[in-house]
């Protein structure tokens, strides 16, 4: 499903691998470096949410989720292109992730830090029961609560 362009911008739901290029262009463009070709294709292969914002034809954000479709939904890489940011391109992308996932009873989302009030001024709030592991050391000391 493609919903109608307004202003140039245009929000499509499908995962369209010839952009497979733009898409890691958008990944990079803000450090996400290991997003590779074969890495993009395969998640957004086994992403059934998905929503990709094209801005005058050229893929500018892009964002996606996994859900059961009923109870549980996750939200993941929500980003918006390095050079597109601050014109509310993200809250496009949120809330067409949003739409598709309006009758999921819980939508849950991991919030690259710096960037929960954006995702609190989308409806999400902090978990008090949230929990996680990460192969990296970086990522468990960024985003974990550990008790020493």
């Amino acid at each position: 499903m493609i919903l109608p362009p307004e202003n140039g911008i245009m929000v499509s739901r499908a995962f369209d691998k010839s952009r497979l290029e733009e898409i890691q262009e958008v990944y990079h463009s803000v450090g996400w470096n290991k997003h590779s070709l074969d890495v993009i294709e395969e998640i957004y292969l086994n992403s059934n949410v998905v929503s990709i914002l094209y801005v005058d034809g050229h893929v500018r954000g892009l964002g996606r989720a996994l859900s059961d479709g009923v109870f549980n939904a996750a939200i993941y890489d929500v980003v918006i292109h390095g050079e597109a940011h601050g014109h509310g391109l993200g809250a496009c992308v949120m809330d067409d992730l949003l739409d598709q996932l309006r009758d999921v009873s819980c939508v849950h989302l991991i919030a690259t830090t710096g960037n929960e009030k954006f995702y609190q001024k989308k409806g999400l709030s902090p978990l008090r029961t949230g929990m996680a592991r990460y192969k990296s050391e970086a990522l468990e000391r960024e985003y974990l609560i550990k008790k020493e």
